[in-house]
């Protein structure tokens, strides 16, 4: 049975419905929950998963694009191989699912290359490379060490794609969770659009991890 197959018999109308409204204008997918792939990446990855991905090279469904990324992920490999691997990935990331999915929880030795790595897509013209270089960063780089330079970072993105900004949005209201005090100074100087900026400040509010003190003040920071 080819993955295909196997993925065609795991289709469940009744989850189709449930997500395909989470995702808007995603299309050929086939409604397959996320643990199941996952449990296949995992599989793939204990194997030959070289061979995995060379085998399944196009993928056509939500779901196989998924699993090639989770895929990636998971392999234990060099990480010049992992980032030239994601590299590769990355033009076929065309909605934030699998782009949320594919950032995993980076080893120790993974995590100073991918720094690197993800700088330039800060600036990139493309949405979701913007949204992985922001997702990636919120999972793994908001520390003593990196978060100066990643706040510089996300007050640079320009790009006007919703999800791009989302992920800015998102990520810096991270940063407020863990640093209150330095990413609340970095806030009252922001360059963010308005727009940004004032779902920053509602992400903020919305956090179960922010005091009640601490959203009071965030509220004032919002733009009119």
């Amino acid at each position: 049975m080819t993955l295909r197959e196997q993925l065609l018999e795991m289709a469940e109308p009744s989850y189709l419905d449930f997500i395909l409204p989470l995702m808007p204008g995603v299309k050929n997918v086939l409604g397959i929950r996320i643990p199941r792939l996952r449990r296949i990446a995992r599989d793939a990855a204990r194997g030959d998963w070289r061979a995995f991905l060379a085998e399944n090279p196009e993928p056509c469904y939500f779901e196989e694009r998924l699993l090639r990324g989770l895929v990636i992920g998971y392999a234990a490999c060099s990480p010049e191989e992992k980032l030239g691997r994601t590299a590769e990935f990355l033009p076929m990331i065309d909605n934030w699912a699998v782009c949320d999915c594919f950032c995993w929880r980076l080893r120790s030795t993974e995590r100073e290359p991918m720094w690197r790595f993800i700088q330039p897509y800060f600036r990139s013209e493309h949405e979701y490379e913007v949204r992985f270089a922001a997702v990636m960063a919120l999972g793994n780089f908001i520390d003593e060490e990196h978060l100066e330079t990643l706040l510089g970072q996300l007050d640079g993105v320009r790009h006007e794609g919703y999800y791009a900004r989302m992920a800015v949005a998102w990520a810096l209201s991270m940063c407020f969770v863990k640093f209150p005090l330095r990413t609340y100074d970095y806030l009252r100087e922001a360059t963010l659009d308005d727009w940004t900026f004032n779902k920053t400040i509602q992400k903020i509010v919305e956090s179960r991890r922010v005091s009640a003190d601490s959203k009071t003040l965030i509220r004032l920071l919002r733009r009119r």
